[in-house]
C-alpha cells in the first residue's frame, strides 16, 4: 500500500489541491495517497459505490455513460482541473457513470469520508469543488449539443484538444477503437476523420498514438464547442 504524501511534497499538480490554503490542504494531506493510474483502469463502475475520491495530476479520466445492453459513449473528461467522485459530495454514495482512465499518469486518492468532511466545512475546498462541478455540467451539456450538431472531424478535433489540454505530452496514447467508443461513433468514421485531420497537417497518427502537430490549426478547425468548454475552465488557470 502506498504511503500518504509528505507534508513537504511539491509534487501536487491537481488544481483543486493546489488552490487550497496550506491549513486546508494540511487536513487533506494526511489522507492523500499517491497512485499510478494506468490507461484502461476503471476507478468507478456505473452505479458502483464510491470508496475513494481521485485527484488526477497528469492523467485523464473519461466519464462514460452506458446502457443496460452495454453500449457506451463518453460524457465528459476530467484532468488535473478536478476530481472523480463528485456524486459523493452531493449526497450520492454511488457513481452515476463509469469512470475509466483514458490517459495514463499519476494522481492521488483519498477516502471519501475524509473528502466529504472537508467539503462540509464550507471553506476553500467546497468553493473549488463546486466551481469544478459547474464547469463539468457545462462540459457535459455542450458535449450533448456537439454530438447532435457537428460533423465527425470537428468533434474529433475538439476531443483531441480536450485530451491535449490534460496531457503533459503532444503524443497521446489513443487507439481508434477507444476513440470511437468515447465519441459514440464507429471505428471507420474515426479512421476517416483522423485521416482528414492528418492530411491537413494537424495531427500525425501511428498505431495506438496520435501526435498533435499543429495545435493552432486544430483549434481553428474544431467546432465552437471546444472554445465554449475551454472558457468554462479559464478560472482554473488563475
Amino acid at each position: 500500500m502506498s504511503n500518504p504524501i509528505s507534508p513537504a511534497s511539491d509534487s501536487i499538480k491537481n488544481y483543486i489541491l493546489k488552490s487550497l490554503p496550506e491549513e486546508d490542504l494540511e487536513r487533506l494531506r494526511t489522507h492523500l495517497v499517491p497512485v499510478d493510474l494506468p490507461r484502461g483502469e476503471i476507478i468507478f463502475e456505473a452505479d458502483g459505490a464510491i470508496a475513494d475520491v481521485y485527484f488526477p495530476n497528469d492523467s485523464m479520466i473519461s466519464v462514460v455513460a452506458t446502457t443496460a445492453s452495454g453500449q457506451s459513449a463518453e460524457a465528459g473528461v476530467i484532468g488535473s482541473e478536478g476530481f472523480g467522485g463528485t456524486e459523493a459530495l452531493l449526497g450520492n454514495p454511488k457513481s452515476l457513470n463509469e469512470l475509466i482512465i483514458q490517459l495514463p499518469g499519476t494522481g492521488y486518492r483519498a477516502p471519501v469520508d475524509a473528502v466529504i468532511e472537508e467539503f462540509q466545512r464550507a471553506g476553500a475546498f467546497q468553493k473549488a469543488a463546486l466551481e469544478f462541478i459547474r464547469a463539468m455540467m457545462s462540459q457535459m451539456s455542450q458535449t450533448t449539443l456537439c454530438n447532435r450538431l457537428h460533423i465527425a472531424e470537428q468533434r474529433l478535433a475538439k476531443w483531441l484538444l480536450m485530451c491535449h489540454d490534460r496531457s503533459p505530452s503532444d503524443v497521446l496514447p489513443l487507439t481508434h477503437e477507444f476513440t470511437a467508443l468515447m465519441l459514440g461513433s464507429n471505428r471507420v468514421s474515426v479512421t476517416q476523420s483522423a485521416i482528414r485531420l492528418q492530411e491537413q497537417g494537424f495531427i500525425k497518427y501511428s498505431r495506438g498514438r496520435i501526435s498533435i502537430v499543429d495545435r493552432k490549426g486544430l483549434e481553428s478547425y474544431a467546432c465552437e464547442c471546444y472554445s465554449r468548454i475551454r472558457n468554462q475552465y479559464k478560472y482554473l488557470e488563475s
